[in-house]
């Protein structure tokens, strides 16, 4: 049974890949915002992952975040979410991208923070829309 406060953390270490300049989202060489997002994204897709039944997953609907601090090439983000509110297959999420420092600590600064709303879905049934 899927419960309120389930959480997931992912993280990511800022590549060439991973910049505003190769997203083409901006021209700078930082963690591009889409990439912030689709970390984020993940943790939530992980944090409830185990809790569904075969057959069943999990797609991202809604992002509602804001991008608050740019991080360089090589900085290590790690984005945490954890499930607020569950109605029928809709799923909010409070999701929170942090930069750690190089020893592994985290810094006093978020690098974003907002919700996210996954729906839950039958993987079949939703390719077939497709």
């Amino acid at each position: 049974m899927m419960n309120i406060g389930l959480t997931h953390t992912s993280v990511l270490t800022v590549s060439d890949a991973h910049t505003a300049q190769a997203m083409g989202s901006g021209d700078m060489p930082v963690l591009a915002t889409p990439i912030m997002i689709a970390l984020m994204e993940n943790a939530a897709m992980l944090a409830v992952d185990q809790e569904l039944p075969e057959g069943l997953t999990t797609v991202g609907s809604g992002v509602d975040v804001t991008h608050l601090k740019p991080s360089p090439l090589g900085a290590e983000i790690i984005a945490t979410a954890e499930l607020t509110e569950i109605d029928g297959h809709r799923l909010t999420f409070r999701v929170v991208a942090m930069q750690l420092t190089p020893t592994g600590e985290e810094e006093e600064v978020v690098v974003g923070e907002g919700t996210h709303v996954r729906y839950i879905v039958d993987r079949d049934r939703f390719l077939a829309k497709c």
